[in-house]
């Protein structure tokens, strides 16, 4: 399906959220994971919500604003989810691998769409939504949740992959 450009977009954003993820925290051990920020977050913790926002809320909303008239989506709550998570699957590589896991399965089904689905509705937050909204506002809530997990790790995708550059380079003039 040929999706107009701001869909084309967040798509793109959508699909590049595990690779971003997965290098934001392929080098960051057990203490750098759990450090919180001043909010009492932590990068697992901002992992952990990727996951479960895409499998408990996000994905659930997508499949039922195909699949029914104008329903009414919900969004995760944060409070009852920070107190009632599953903790089970918290190692790094879990969260990271469940994560891209289920993004791919939500990218097969946006990649599914025709264009007569981007008008669908329904209501969040008591408010309308189409489906094409639904997917710009899910892509701006993951750039969001990155640059939030950014700045609980101190570093930015550009630093780490600059970083890697670097090294590269170091490597190949002493090889």
């Amino acid at each position: 399906m040929s999706l107009p450009p701001p869909v084309a977009d967040a798509l793109a954003a959508l699909a590049s959220t595990p690779t971003v993820l997965a290098h934001l925290v392929a080098e960051a051990g057990d203490d750098r994971l759990d450090d919180l920020d001043r909010e009492g977050w932590s990068p697992r913790l901002w992992l952990a919500w990727f996951r479960d926002e895409e499998v408990l809320a996000l994905r659930p909303g997508l499949e039922r604003l195909l699949a029914e008239p104008a329903p009414e989506l919900h969004e995760l709550d944060r409070a009852a989810w920070l107190r009632d998570r599953h903790r089970s699957r918290d190692r790094k590589e879990h969260l990271l691998g469940d994560f891209a896991l289920h993004r791919q399965s939500t990218l097969a089904i946006v990649r599914s769409l025709e264009p007569r689905h981007l008008a669908r509705t329904g209501r969040l937050a008591g408010e309308p939504v189409t489906l094409e909204r639904y997917l710009l506002r899910w892509a701006d809530r993951d750039r969001e949740r990155i640059a939030r997990l950014e700045t609980a790790l101190g570093e930015t995708l550009a630093d780490v992959l600059e970083r890697r550059r670097r090294m590269v380079e170091e490597y190949r003039r002493e090889g």
